[in-house]
């Protein structure tokens, strides 16, 4: 009887997405812009046991989507074959990406017109533009098919994370973890070498990790990153804020304990473990959120270079639980599930109704609010266009 008078939940998933619509990365079926959130009714019908999604990952113009299940969708831009349909066409609604279906898919990641996928053996597929040997196949192609990354031999790829021209790999086993890049290193977003790199198709090692536990990796643009099990960013790649590029992962002397970090081309945003958000780099369009150039956290690296990793402005009194970052927005969720968006805003990226950059995080409208209405929300970011999945929770009386 008791249990019965218990108050139980009811979940509804929903998607939305807002900005650079063209190439039918939205899933709005149009080809625009949306300046405001579109709630979208992505049903999976050629899927039906899919179940709901639990990752998102935004490339240049397409996206992918990973389900509960292990499946995976991709629609938008396909014209390098990122979509891994078999063809190199847009593709405005989502569709199963079949030569992955006897698989079951744990982590997946866009980059401008590539795309990788993990399996939960360990397995990497690559597919899209190979023209920098990001693809890892140990040639220059592009494939519109998924293809296996067989250089790994028998050792288990945990995550991809694709940038603008090169990708990073992440492996876990018995002998540690390591990371991996391949593609375009001209800036250093390889860190296989001190010395300049142009192009790598084969996967190699990147080097200053030998004794470091990693939780995740990310690159954005010619930017890579990893965060430590002990809280700690390494960065290197293109130099932030005019600061020279780095050819070797560096760790930035920090007192914070960083939690998660997320790229964009010119910023990086990171998460500490008290739910607060710093900010290194980004000075244009507005993304550095505030005019203050140098705070507590300001450092010298091995090389010299000046840094500063600064508090983000107008998140006060809020405790965010996720981030993301565009080419150059940015976004972020609080604990009470609200989005906020910064930054560049010519497509309409940041869901505020017009095209102005903003200089602060402002709060997005999600749909109108319920009594006694919870959501959970996960923010995504792709370079001009932004996608939100959320559980609403109602609770209902039995």
């Amino acid at each position: 009887m008791e249990e019965n008078e218990r108050a139980k939940e009811e979940e509804e998933e929903e998607v939305w997405s807002w900005g650079a619509g063209t190439e039918g990365q939205l899933g709005t079926g149009k080809l625009e812009d949306e300046h405001l959130p579109q709630q979208l009714l992505l049903a999976f019908p050629s899927l039906p046991s899919a179940g709901p999604i639990s990752l998102l990952a935004c490339g240049g113009a397409h996206v992918i989507a990973l389900t509960a299940s292990g499946r995976v969708l991709t629609w938008g831009r396909g014209t390098s074959g990122q979509l891994g349909h078999g063809e190199m066409f847009n593709s405005l609604q989502p569709k199963p990406v079949n030569v992955l279906e006897s698989f079951v898919m744990t982590h997946v990641s866009a980059g401008w017109s590539h795309s990788g996928f993990v399996s939960d053996t360990g397995c990497l597929f690559t597919c899209g533009d190979g023209s920098f040997g990001q693809l890892g196949h140990g040639d220059y192609q592009s494939h519109c098919s998924p293809m296996k990354v067989s250089s790994f031999g028998s050792k288990h790829v945990v995550q991809i994370a694709c940038g603008m021209r090169h990708s990073l790999v992440l492996l876990k086993g018995n002998s540690g973890d390591q990371v991996y890049g391949f593609g375009s290193g001209k800036r250093g977003q390889l860190g296989i070498s001190k010395d300049k790199i142009k192009l790598i198709s084969l996967p190699q090692v990147t080097l200053g990790f030998e004794d470091v536990e990693i939780n995740t990796i990310g690159a954005n643009g010619d930017h890579s990153v990893a965060l430590s099990s002990d809280g700690h960013l390494y960065t290197w790649g293109r130099g932030f804020s005019g600061t020279s590029d780095t050819y070797c992962p560096q760790c930035l002397p920090s007192s914070l304990w960083l939690t998660q970090a997320a790229l964009g081309w010119n910023h990086v945003l990171v998460l500490t473990g008290d739910g607060e958000v710093f900010m290194l780099g980004g000075n244009h369009h507005g993304v550095l959120s505030g005019p203050q150039k140098l705070g507590p956290e300001k450092r010298l690296l091995e090389d010299s270079r000046e840094v500063v990793l600064e508090k983000v402005h107008g998140l006060d009194g809020l405790k965010v639980m996720q981030i993301a970052a565009g080419a150059e927005h940015s976004a972020i969720v609080a604990e009470d599930g609200v989005v906020k968006t910064w930054g560049w805003g010519e497509h309409g990226q940041l869901g505020l109704g017009n095209t102005c950059d903003q200089t602060s995080p402002q709060t997005v409208s999600l749909g109108h609010k319920l009594p006694n209405k919870h959501a959970t929300s996960k923010v995504y970011c792709g370079s001009g266009f932004t996608f939100v999945t959320r559980t609403v929770c109602l609770p209902s009386q039995m």
